[in-house]
């Protein structure tokens, strides 16, 4: 075996600090949330216990945690949703070329672009004038969507630009109405990328902080909750909260990870076994 360069061992490098600076702070709340009942917000630590994971499910003097994280569990879901029903459509509807359509897109694309919290601003400005109640579920709503919608919709224009045409024109052939093509034919074929644009959904909106911050009304979602007690909670119960919302986020990553696996291996069976019928 031939020598590594020394190029490899300093981009190895370079690489297991990016690692560290990447997850650094995430193990360190991490590390912190198992303080002893005395511990502090730094180190050394004073005990290793479960003591304010405990707290946490107890009754908090500032900050509704709970009701907070049903706020943002619905919200994202309710995104989640959306994002997934409207960029489908936006895919098929971009496959053809229609007066505006250049427009449209970069009309879309415009929102990644434009600073969140002038996004949130400007949401919230427009229902307060509007005399629209400012909520969570409504202004907030629409200002996370400006924020997933993009994302989901680029990746369905990459999913239909390679997309075979072959197969909706086969399934024509053999006399399927479009509603049936696209229910039986295309939707089976694009749906680990259908999975991929929930979990986008759901995620940046379940983290969302800026879009929401003047657009959530007299209730705050999870980050903003969090936000507010970085302000009055002096325990590491707020590192526990902490930990609990990632490995949170890494359970809802899972599901969709295992649900886009037994939909592909679902898939394989089905072509195995439409093979072995032609056969």
């Amino acid at each position: 075996m031939e020598p590594r360069p020394r190029s490899f061992y300093i981009l190895s490098a370079f690489f297991m600090l990016f690692i560290l600076f990447l997850y650094g702070p995430t193990i360190t709340i991490g590390i912190l949330s198992f303080q002893g009942e005395g511990g502090g917000l730094t180190f050394p630590m004073r005990g290793v216990s479960l003591y304010w994971f405990y707290d946490l499910f107890e009754q908090q003097a500032v900050g509704d945690i709970w009701g907070s994280f049903r706020r943002s569990f619905v919200l994202g879901l309710m995104v989640m949703v959306v994002t997934v029903v409207v960029s489908v459509m936006g895919g098929l509807a971009f496959r053809r070329n229609f007066p505006g359509s250049d427009i449209l897109f970069y009309l879309i694309i415009t929102s990644l672009v434009i600073p969140s919290i002038l996004i949130s601003l400007g949401v919230g400005l427009l229902f307060s004038r509007s005399g629209l109640d400012v909520h969570w579920s409504t202004s907030g709503f629409g200002s996370q969507l400006t924020w997933t919608l993009p994302f989901g919709l680029l990746i369905m224009f990459a999913v239909f630009n390679r997309f075979d045409k072959s197969f909706e024109e086969a399934a024509r052939d053999l006399g399927a109405t479009p509603w049936q093509t696209l229910r039986h034919v295309v939707l089976p074929i694009i749906a680990p990328s259908l999975i991929g644009v929930a979990l986008f959904g759901f995620t940046l909106s379940y983290d969302e902080f800026a879009r929401t911050l003047l657009t959530s009304g007299s209730y705050n979602t999870l980050p903003l909750e969090i936000y507010g007690m970085t302000t009055n909670v002096t325990s590491p119960v707020l590192y526990a909260l902490g930990t609990l919302t990632t490995v949170f986020s890494l359970v809802i990553i899972g599901v969709f990870l295992c649900v886009a696996l037994i939909a592909g291996r679902r898939r394989a069976r089905q072509g195995s076994d439409a093979g072995k019928g032609g056969i």
